[in-house]
Parts: C-alpha cells; sequence; structure tokens
C-alpha cells in the first residue's frame, strides 16, 4: 500500500512536469516535427550520457529492443501531434484534449490484455468525451488543433498500455532511451524522405534554452519517473491521474500568455466536466465496490 501511495504521488509530480510541456511547446519558435526531433535526440543523448556516468548496464534482448524501438514511432507521433495541436490552437485547447486517452485507455487496455472492459471506466470516458465535444461547439476555430490533440491522446494511450507490459521485463531508464532512440529514428527517416532537413532547422538562442529543458527534465526525468510507475499502477490510473495535466498547464498560460489564452465559457464548461470526471471516478468506484 505504501508503495502505491509513494507511485501516486510520484506520478502526479511527473504530471505537472508533464503540464509545463505545453508551455515550453508554445514558446518554441520551430514546427512541430522538428521541435520533437530536437527533443528526442537530446533526451537520449542525456540518457546515455547517464548511463555511462553511472555505468548502467542498458542492453535489451533483441526481441525487446525491436519492440521498444517501434514503440518509440508511436510516442513520436504522439508529441508531434499534441505539439501541432497547441500551435494550431491554444496551450488550453491542446492539453485538454488529451484527457481523452483515458476512454482510448478503458477501451484498448482491456482489448491488448484479454480483460473485461469495466462500465465504470468507460463511463469516465464517455463524460471526457462529453466536455471534449462541448469545447469543440465552442471553439470551431479550433478544429485542427482539437483533432490534432484527440489523435495524440490515442497514441499516448497506445504506448501507455504497451510501456505497462514492458516495465515488466526491462528498467524505466532503458526503456525510456531506446524509444527516445526509437523516436528520433523514426522522425529523422521521415525529415529525410520529406526533405525537412533541407529547411531551415536551427533553433535560436531562447530555443535551445526551451529545448534543453524540454529534453532532459520534462522528458528525460520525467519520462522514466512515468514509466517506472506503472509497476505498481494500471495504464488506466496512469491516465486517470494525467487527466490532472490541463489543471495546471492552463494555470501556468494564463499566466504567462495572459489574454491569448482566455476562452469562451463553453471551454470552461467543457474543461470542468472532464476534471468533475476524474474525481467522480474513486468514488463512484468504491460505492459499486461496497454495493
Amino acid at each position: 500500500m505504501k508503495l502505491k501511495v509513494s507511485n501516486a504521488l510520484i506520478l502526479h509530480f511527473t504530471v505537472m512536469i508533464w503540464g509545463f510541456t505545453a508551455i515550453l511547446g508554445a514558446l518554441i519558435s520551430i514546427g512541430e516535427v522538428h521541435l520533437v526531433w530536437y527533443r528526442v535526440l537530446l533526451a537520449s543523448l542525456s540518457l546515455f550520457i547517464y548511463f555511462k556516468v553511472r555505468k548502467t548496464n542498458f542492453k535489451v534482448s533483441k526481441k525487446s529492443f525491436f519492440k521498444i524501438f517501434a514503440t518509440g514511432g508511436i510516442v513520436g507521433l504522439h508529441w508531434i501531434l499534441f505539439f501541432g495541436s497547441i500551435k494550431a490552437s491554444t496551450v488550453s485547447v491542446g492539453i485538454v484534449c488529451l484527457s481523452s486517452l483515458t476512454l482510448f485507455t478503458a477501451i484498448l487496455e482491456p482489448l491488448f490484455k484479454a480483460k473485461s472492459i469495466s462500465f465504470f471506466e468507460i463511463l469516465v470516458g464517455m463524460l471526457i468525451i462529453l466536455g471534449i465535444y462541448t469545447i469543440f461547439k465552442f471553439e470551431t476555430q479550433y478544429k485542427t488543433g482539437i483533432i490534432m490533440g484527440i489523435s495524440s491522446a490515442l497514441c499516448a494511450s497506445i504506448f501507455s498500455i504497451i510501456n505497462s507490459k514492458l516495465i515488466k521485463n526491462n528498467s524505466a531508464p532503458v526503456i525510456t532511451f531506446y524509444e527516445m532512440l526509437g523516436a528520433c529514428f523514426w522522425i529523422s527517416l521521415y525529415l529525410l524522405i520529406s526533405g525537412g532537413f533541407n529547411s531551415q532547422i536551427i533553433p535560436n538562442t531562447k530555443d535551445i534554452f526551451y529545448l534543453l529543458i524540454l529534453s532532459t527534465i520534462c522528458t528525460s526525468f520525467a519520462y522514466v519517473l512515468g514509466v517506472h510507475v506503472m509497476r505498481e499502477l494500471t495504464a488506466f490510473k496512469v491516465a486517470l491521474v494525467t487527466n490532472l495535466e490541463p489543471i495546471y498547464s492552463i494555470i501556468l498560460a494564463l499566466l504567462i500568455f495572459g489574454e491569448s489564452e482566455e476562452m469562451t465559457g463553453g471551454f470552461y464548461i467543457g474543461a470542468i466536466i472532464i476534471l468533475a470526471s476524474v474525481f467522480m471516478y474513486p468514488v463512484i468506484k468504491t460505492r459499486y465496490l461496497k454495493g
């Protein structure tokens, strides 16, 4: 029990760091594909240095390597869509749309693990979708950003479920390293094919500073913590706590960006529905178990 409480606190701290990720995404001027490429490249390098300094053995079996490496492509796509959502709309819209990963996880996790689908998890997921629909209805000018945000959540749900299996046989830092390496490879391949390396991708001084924070603290450090807690917490519980990320991001966005982050009343109604569902879940589940 103490271990689960400890992991839950670690997860909440990790979500706070992730909440700042959206702010950095808005502050960095380069496009989302190049942004994520720099992020995973620097994250891979920082983890490699960490392993060498700590003299950590990060070898894995070929089977595990290919699984983790391939999963890195999903992680990379998730981040590209996430930052693309923010740049196509606002921090608030992009981050709130991520909450739809709860519904995706409630449906997909039982399928991946051959378990029955939980009615209450679906109920919470549907409430979150209702909140997103409300936002979509009132913030139609951000249609592209909302679609990208929801697609990002789908990718996040998939790799979270995969990671909950991978963590059983591999350490969190090792999984993170090879997923970052995999994401870097797949994005590099895309940039080579699309000619993305031919365009101006050199970041300015401010971008370099933000990218360093993004890749080390908000990626390597936070991602390792997020994967680590999956030893004790289910992918759905991780997704549920992750829904608190909008609170941190929206508050930070309002403080940093001011009026540009102010939304319509419909947006806040949708956000309240989403956040209220997070707190309703344990109450409903407890009553169900008692009944």
